[in-house]
């Protein structure tokens, strides 16, 4: 069954694009379009889509405002937010209120598609060119430190090489544990940092400076 869609941009030339991109080979369908936050939020109720893909930038009420709304009337929709914005701070502010995916607009199409199905099956999506820069625009908070205080020394190793995008076959190796192991770890991770998926995980990281992505060389070389 294909994933359904919303597509909310106030660029009519944008979402007939988008539509007829994303809809080629029939995994995913586009079920709705809106030019205005106002009217994301009517056709929400109404068409139920499965993912919505959500411009910042538009007239009426603009997609942070939107996303809060989202949250606030606690409607079930997963949201990525697609936009211009390479701004750190735009991508904070989305996360802060809550959000499934962060993807730039001048992303190759199978990189959003990709984010598209990741968001659907549950997990959080945000664009990797733009990780790394959390670190350098974020502080500790102390609910978050205690959270980190919580893990083992074992678990904040494996936390880091996670946060590096290696499998769990591969920091076995780096760590000489077993992967059903480093699995266990993961699991126990995912419920102390409450969060839900590895990409979660590792933003978690990279906020609180539990990794640089600079030390990729080290830790895989």
């Amino acid at each position: 069954m294909a994933i359904k869609i919303m597509l909310v941009d106030d660029h009519a030339m944008i979402r007939e694009g988008l539509k007829q991109l994303l809809e080629l080979d029939g995994e995913i369908e586009v079920v709705s379009e809106a030019g205005d936050g106002e009217s994301c939020l009517r056709q929400l109720e109404v068409y139920k889509p499965d993912v919505l893909l959500l411009d910042i930038n538009m007239p009426k009420m603009n997609g942070l405002e939107v996303l809060h709304k989202i949250r606030e009337k606690k409607i079930r929709v997963k949201t990525i937010v697609l936009t211009v914005h390479s701004e750190v701070e735009y991508l904070l502010k989305a996360i802060d209120i809550g959000l499934n995916g962060y993807m730039l607009k001048d992303s190759a199409l199978e990189e959003l598609k990709k984010a598209i199905v990741a968001v659907y099956e549950g997990e959080t999506y945000i664009q990797p060119s733009m990780i790394p820069f959390l670190n350098s625009k974020t502080t500790i908070t102390s609910s978050d430190q205690e959270l980190i205080d919580s893990l083992t020394r074992r678990e904040y190793d494996v936390l880091k090489l996670l946060s590096l995008g290696m499998y769990n076959r591969d920091i076995g190796t780096k760590l000489d544990i077993s992967e059903r192991t480093v699995k266990n770890h993961i699991s126990n991770i995912f419920k102390k940092l409450n969060v839900n998926d590895r990409t979660q995980a590792a933003v978690f990281a990279i906020r609180n400076k539990i990794v640089d992505i600079y030390e990729e060389e080290i830790y895989k070389g």
